[in-house]
């Protein structure tokens, strides 16, 4: 059963920075694509950043240059360094993952990649 848990949600004063982890176990496969999406009340879930199994990233341009998606493949944990935060970027953000063959000449999977498994969210508020 695959399952995907984030924390480090909260608040943080605009212009800060939080740190998003999601913890991820039992993916079946080798290659993948991984993703952090997020959602604000009243607003459709939009794709914030991803990351392949070859380590490649893509990321919306709302977010460029301030936010960071990584991995630790040892620890089966993927994270989001979210820096110079905007009161636009309050949301409840969501971890996912899906099977993406991530072959040598593929693109790296995008931000809106259909993902097959999803954590169930944490939530982040910005302060003016």
């Amino acid at each position: 059963q695959v399952q995907l848990v984030e924390s480090g949600g909260g608040s943080v004063q605009s212009g800060g920075s939080l740190t998003l982890t999601c913890a991820v176990s039992g993916y079946p496969y080798s290659t993948y694509c991984m993703g952090w999406f997020r959602q604000a009340p009243g607003k459709e879930r939009e794709g914030v950043a991803s990351i392949d199994s070859r380590a490649r990233t893509m990321y919306a341009d709302s977010v460029k240059g301030r936010f960071t998606i990584s991995q630790d493949n040892a620890k089966n944990i993927m994270y989001l360094q979210m820096n110079s935060l905007e009161i636009e970027d309050a949301a409840t953000y969501y971890c996912a993952a899906g099977y993406y063959s991530a072959a040598t000449y593929s693109p790296p999977c995008g931000t809106g990649y259909n993902m097959d498994y999803w954590g169930k969210g944490v939530l982040v508020t910005i302060s003016s």
